[in-house]
């Protein structure tokens, strides 16, 4: 019903969010101009922080979609891991492979910073979003 009455295609209150329907407040606006700075420009690490449902991950997502080829990204949604789990989890979203490699902090952090070497030889960027 709502959809019909504002002329919009898409549900901006499923449960996944969708940047489309991101509002562009100058919070919002900032908050990614911050996040794509720290993804494009020299900023190691950025942390983004806000109350509960205030658009941390559609903010998230709208970087994904602005990113540009030349970013490796991994996305990783699930905050309850251990932290071999959280290692194994980048690795498998850059997809790094770690096939017979023991499933320790040692060598899943030896794999990542091989990877993150090459990725920097070959002039790209890798990003890395931990979704509360």
């Amino acid at each position: 019903m709502f959809q019909e009455h504002f002329g919009i295609d898409g549900n901006p209150f499923s449960s996944t969010p969708d940047p489309n329907f991101l509002f562009p407040s100058a919070r919002h606006q900032e908050a990614l101009a911050h996040l794509a700075y720290g993804a494009e420009g020299a900023s190691g690490f950025v942390l983004l922080t806000g109350e509960v449902g205030t658009g941390k991950t559609t903010v998230c997502r709208a970087l994904v979609e602005r990113l540009p080829a030349s970013v490796e990204l991994a996305l990783c949604l699930n905050p309850s891991l251990s932290a071999t789990e959280l290692l194994a989890n980048i690795c498998e979203e850059m997809r790094i492979d770690i096939a017979g490699r023991a499933a320790s902090l040692k060598s899943l952090t030896d794999a990542i910073h091989a990877h993150l070497l090459r990725v920097h030889a070959d002039g790209r960027r890798a990003v890395l979003i931990i979704d509360e």
